[in-house]
Order: structure tokens, then C-alpha cells, then sequence
């Protein structure tokens, strides 16, 4: 199983796949959770062959990704990969039928296109108003997301699917749901540490509540008041703290580098690799 993920540049695939092949990395797509490209089977068709072209060649380079073919055994070159799916203006928990009907195709449609690419997983968001904890908007939120992710994850054993936390203020909501959801084999929580990081809870808060839940987990930086994505190390967050809690509760997750572009996933990878940030260990075992 890969420990880390990077977001491919369709635009910089043969450095964005020596990255990979370095740092023994898997991909998160970030192309198909716009409406206009779930909508267009032809754009997404392209957007596979590029990605699927560039692994080749750079499998043919000794760069990547048949690499990680290789490396699991497995035929195909997305299998250990991830992609975001459908999330903007997404609300499976809405008291309108038809906002949740349309939000409801959407998810469909991003497991259907991670079914037809054969990955791993996807990650979506809460969808919930962030601050907003009426008792009935919360039950509601908790009970229909967790029917619907059930349904969801049935339908689609060989993906796994993980919630992220967007902007909601605090851990008790996800783990409620995970908690309501935790016979469901392939689903649990992706923690955005970032995103955590911008609430007044704190991230041992953060991390003990959903401990017994994470299944992935997204990171960048930024200045604890915006969501940045900075590299990780070039903002004010600390990662050493990141470190010693996920070890502290035995979390044992794969870790996507959130960040635009080549230079700053190298930067962050790099960063991580000095301090021995989690998955990675200090150099020279320091």
C-alpha cells in the first residue's frame, strides 16, 4: 500500500511521475469533481488517456506508475490511486428532494468513474453549513449521509470511500457518522489536517476523536486563519506536533500532499523527509 499521495499536473506528468517514483508515491485526481467534466464521458475519456499515457511513458523511463503496477502486482496502473470526488454544492442531507436527488447523482457519478479507472478510493466532503448545530439539522445531516454512504459503499465494495472534514468546526459531527458507519467495511474518515487546523479545536482534539476512524489523510500548510495549501513547512502549522499525535494514536493512514504544482509537493516532500514527518522517518534514523 502506498503512504503517500501526491496531485498529479497533467500539464508537468514526467517530473510530477519521477516524484512519484522517488518518494514511492500513489495520485489523487482532482479533474473529475466538476459538474461540466462528470457530465462529459468524452473530457473524462481524455483525461484518463493523458494520465494513463504519461504513466506508461514514465514507466517505460523507469520514472513511475506501471511502478506502482509493479510494485502491488496488480494489472492495472490506477489501482493504488484516489480521486476527489463531487463536492461543491454536494448535500445529500438536504429537506429539498430535488437538491438531494441532484447531489445524489453526483456522488454516483464519481464512483462510476473511479469504478471505470479501477482506484482505490474517493474522498468526498460533509457538505454540512459549518457552525449551524441545530439538534435536527445534525441528526438529519448523521442519518442520511450514513444511509446513503452505506447504499453507496455496497454498491461499489472495491472502492473505498472517505469523508473529509471541510470547514466543520469540530470532530464530533464525523465521528458520529463514522461511529453510525463502522460495519461498513470501506468507508471511514479522511482527515484534512489543515482544515482542522483552522478551528479553535485543537489538533489533539482532532486527532484522538476520529483516531479509530482515519483512512486517509490530506496535509498542506497554511496560516491558521485561511486555507492556503501552502507547502508543508512554509506556513505556521506544526508538523512536529502532526508527527507525534498520529504516532501517539496509532494512526495508520496513507497521507496525500495537498498542494499545487511540482515545486511545492517537492518542497513538502522534502520537509517531510528532514524532520521525519509521518509516514516518513528522520534521515539517518535521527
Amino acid at each position: 500500500m502506498s503512504k503517500l499521495y501526491l496531485v498529479p499536473d497533467r500539464k508537468d506528468m514526467e517530473r510530477m511521475c519521477a516524484l512519484a517514483a522517488e518518494y514511492g508515491c500513489a495520485f489523487e485526481y482532482n479533474d473529475f469533481y466538476i459538474a461540466k467534466v462528470m457530465d462529459d464521458s468524452q473530457k473524462q475519456a481524455e483525461i484518463m488517456a493523458d494520465y494513463g499515457k504519461c504513466r506508461q511513458v514514465c514507466g517505460e523511463k523507469d520514472l513511475s506508475p506501471k511502478v506502482l503496477s509493479e510494485n502491488t502486482g496488480c494489472e492495472n496502473v490506477f489501482s493504488m490511486d484516489t480521486m476527489h470526488g463531487a463536492f461543491l454544492d454536494v448535500t445529500i442531507h438536504s429537506d429539498d428532494p430535488m437538491i438531494r436527488d441532484v447531489s445524489m447523482l453526483r456522488v454516483r457519478q464519481s464512483m462510476e468513474i473511479a469504478k471505470h479507472m479501477g482506484l482505490k478510493g474517493v474522498v468526498f466532503h460533509t457538505g454540512r453549513l459549518a457552525g449551524f448545530r441545530a439538534p435536527d439539522y445534525l441528526r438529519n445531516w448523521r442519518d442520511r449521509n450514513a444511509a446513503f454512504f452505506t447504499e453507496i459503499a455496497r454498491q461499489y465494495p472495491e472502492q473505498q470511500i472517505y469523508m473529509e472534514n471541510m470547514f466543520d468546526e469540530a470532530p464530533d459531527i464525523l465521528a458520529g457518522l463514522a461511529e453510525k458507519m463502522q460495519d461498513v467495511p470501506n468507508f471511514g474518515i479522511c482527515l484534512d489536517y489543515a482544515h482542522a487546523r483552522l478551528t479553535r479545536c485543537s489538533g489533539q482534539e482532532w486527532i484522538e476523536t476520529l483516531a479509530p476512524y482515519i483512512r486517509h489523510i490530506h496535509i498542506n500548510d497554511n496560516d491558521t486563519a485561511n486555507d492556503l495549501h501552502l507547502a508543508v513547512g512554509a506556513g505556521k502549522l506544526d508538523w512536529q506536533e502532526f508527527d507525534r499525535l498520529i504516532r501517539q494514536y496509532r494512526v495508520e493512514a496513507p497521507v496525500l500532499v495537498e498542494v499545487r504544482g511540482y515545486e511545492a509537493q517537492r518542497e513538502s516532500l522534502l520537509y517531510m523527509k528532514h524532520h521525519g514527518i509521518y509516514p516518513m522517518e528522520k534521515e539517518n534514523g535521527e
